[in-house]
């Protein structure tokens, strides 16, 4: 899959490609044959990319919405006698950006993201745009197909070849949950706070601390709040609370 979307990709130049080129990179990642084209070219398209005009975190806002309640819905039907903490636990798992950075590379998505060149060796910014890159195509297919096409393609192009569920729910990656946790048994009361921003529009960075019972226990800097909040509790979790 990668290979093929890569090829079309050199062939077409980017996204300022032919439109049947294109328009086929997105039928091998969705399985559908877009009806507004333009809907996908601006899913692919970062804001680096562009002086002025048009990117993808208005689509990233809806896939964000619309690929949580496929999921939400697939971890609902799967798991019917689990409690809802745990299936809240593992949709975060799944739409994390991490992870969609993850699957943006596997279905060969990355390959068509339209950004700034000078942003490719940086991990944390290049990670970010692939996950977020991902969520606004689950949008554009929600605007082009509607819903119950766009489920299929999460299910059948995201869910059921690239994510080992049972692999997701054996890991323990949620920081700040571990964080509350240990708190919580130790008497104690854990929150983050947002301590300051740099960067500019392309390439911002937050900055967190982990707060336990009033005391700054670790920091954490990433290119949004959550990731900055995760990134701290981590930090955090390198100290041993005392009971």
């Amino acid at each position: 899959m990668f290979s093929k979307l890569f090829n079309l990709f050199k062939k077409s130049g980017g996204n300022s490609g032919s439109e049947r080129e294109f328009s086929h990179s997105v039928f091998l990642l969705t399985g559908f044959k877009p009806i507004n084209l333009d809907l996908f070219r601006l899913a692919t398209r970062h804001s680096s990319a562009v002086q002025g005009k048009e990117h993808n975190e208005r689509l990233e806002y809806l896939g964000d919405a619309v690929l949580g309640l496929i999921v939400a819905e697939f971890l609902f039907k799967k798991f019917p006698f689990r409690e809802e903490g745990f299936l809240t636990e593992i949709r975060s798992r799944i739409v994390n950006g991490d992870h969609l950075a993850q699957l943006a590379r596997k279905t060969g998505l990355s390959s068509i993201i339209d950004h700034d060149r000078k942003q490719r060796n940086n991990l944390m910014v290049r990670s970010s745009m692939h996950g977020d890159a991902l969520e606004a195509l689950v949008a554009a297919v929600y605007l082009d197909q509607g819903f119950d096409r766009c489920r299929q393609f999460v299910l059948e192009k995201l869910i059921q070849p690239h994510c080992d569920i049972d692999a997701i729910i054996e890991q323990n990656v949620n920081f700040k949950s571990q964080l509350i946790e240990l708190a919580q048994k130790s008497n104690k009361k854990a929150s983050f706070e947002i301590k300051g921003e740099s960067g500019n529009a392309h390439n911002r960075y937050f900055y967190a601390e982990a707060i336990v019972d009033g005391e700054v226990l670790g920091t954490g800097k990433g290119l949004s709040k959550k990731k900055a909040e995760q990134a701290a509790a981590e930090d955090a979790l390198k100290f041993q609370i005392k009971k």
